[in-house]
């Protein structure tokens, strides 16, 4: 049986259609039809994340260059951060999910094909597979008016009394989250999270929850380090002025912080942290370079025997990043900065590039 709050959906819907680097459309689609265990979700609102933009750009990593295929397929609506509400599904899909008609949902961005090596191991976020909300044409995302969730998305049902867009940040924050858990936070360690954007504002707070010594955000914005601070930070440091990596030895007598989480996307981050660990340090690489980052590896391994950890996507931290959310201790009405029509989804692009007017973009379909 399907379950329907309305017999009488329209027949088309509003879309962010990508064509290529630099080639993304608003158009008119068909409103598509939610198959067998599936679910048919209004979208309200859908974030514009950092890989967003660098797909929009043509970074190889998602359309491919002379030493790695594309990615990234071509006619696909993108968007991978996103919550809705629940139109349309069956009652295999509602039992599965434990949501139903009405409800407003939240779905990983991974789409788990359940079968390979790391899907059967648990290891879901580094499906074989790898299909993902936003970049494939089977499996559209949220910027649209509606998107569905097939069979093998896995979804959560999140409060209505948020904020939609506050709802659509379950996605950065489980990611945040995932940086941190990798990170194996000890009470007496002196963290430092490189970048106060939407990601590491939420490794800021993650790290806090830890109740590590010290949480040290670094980033170049006076505004965003505020901001870090309401997030749990101890101490901010601007780089663009100050010497992080003078500051925090002489902050540890000399031997650097414990831990130190990337997620500025700037390659100059990578050696300012690999410089600023102890001996013995972890580093943890969350962000998506848009280029080639070269480092001493010497450091690495002859001088500091350093543990470096990479992190991809949120798995296993999604209902702790919608605990925090739905808890209302993160400042979520400065993290989302801007919302925007659907049809100004090229001026959220754009905000998202210059990086300085805005932290988190939201479009509001």
């Amino acid at each position: 049986m399907t379950r329907d709050t309305n017999a009488d959906l329209p027949k088309t819907m509003k879309a962010v259609v990508s064509h290529g680097p630099g080639d993304y459309r608003l158009e008119e689609v068909p409103v598509p039809t939610p198959g067998p265990g599936e679910a048919l979700v209004k979208v309200e609102a859908s974030g514009i994340c950092g890989s967003d933009l660098k797909a929009y750009h043509g970074a190889a990593k998602f359309w491919g260059d002379e030493d790695r295929p594309a990615w990234t397929e071509t006619e696909v609506i993108p968007g991978h951060e996103f919550t809705g509400e629940i139109v349309q599904i069956d009652d295999e899909a509602a039992e599965r999910w434990g949501v139903t008609v009405g409800d407003r949902v939240v779905a990983e961005q991974i789409l788990p094909c359940g079968e390979c090596r790391y899907c059967v191991r648990g290891e879901y976020h580094m499906c074989q597979v790898h299909d993902m909300f936003g970049f494939k044409r089977n499996s559209p995302g949220g910027m649209a008016e509606y998107t569905v969730f097939p069979e093998n998305a896995l979804v959560y049902k999140i409060s209505k009394d948020l904020p939609a867009a506050h709802a659509a940040f379950a996605e950065p924050l489980s990611c945040a989250l995932h940086a941190v858990e990798r990170a194996n936070i000890k009470f007496e360690d002196v963290v430092v999270v490189a970048g106060c954007g939407p990601i590491g504002l939420g490794m800021v707070a993650g790290a806090a929850a830890k109740n590590p010594a010290e949480v040290i955000a670094l980033d170049m914005e006076p505004r965003k380090l505020e901001l870090a601070k309401k997030c749990g930070a101890t101490r901010t440091i601007n780089v663009a002025e100050e010497d992080a990596v003078q500051i925090i030895k002489d902050l540890t007598d000399g031997y650097g912080a414990d831990v130190y989480i990337e997620g500025t996307g700037h390659p100059s981050a990578v050696p300012q942290g690999i410089n600023l660990l102890r001996k013995l340090g972890t580093f943890v690489e969350y962000s998506v370079f848009g280029s080639d980052v070269t480092v001493d590896w010497s450091i690495i391994s002859d001088d500091k025997e350093l543990d470096v950890l990479g992190a991809h996507l949120g798995p296993h931290c999604w209902p702790a990043a919608i605990r925090m959310l739905e808890s209302g201790t993160l400042p979520m009405d400065e993290i989302i900065s801007h919302q925007l029509p659907l049809e100004q989804f090229q001026e959220g692009l754009a905000l998202v590039d210059e990086g300085k007017k805005s932290i988190k973009v939201s479009l509001i379909p």
